[in-house]
């Protein structure tokens, strides 16, 4: 999936990322708006991750969600 096609499903896979991620607030999801990088970001910081382990997490979302 693409940056424009995920952040075109977001609304739709917010709720799933809220479930993979519980730590992230409902805010964080909000702000994060589909945007891919924002995603990796708010995971790398809220799970205190390197961002290559935080990209690895979000293309396996991409890549199991159901969207």
């Amino acid at each position: 999936m693409n940056s424009d096609q995920f952040e075109g499903k977001w609304k739709q896979i917010k709720g799933q990322a809220k479930q993979k991620w519980g730590e992230l607030t409902d805010d964080e999801i909000n702000q994060i708006d589909g945007k891919r990088e924002d995603l990796v970001g708010k995971v790398q910081e809220r799970y205190g991750i390197a961002k290559e382990e935080a990209e690895k997490q979000v293309a396996q979302f991409e890549s199991s969600c159901h969207c």
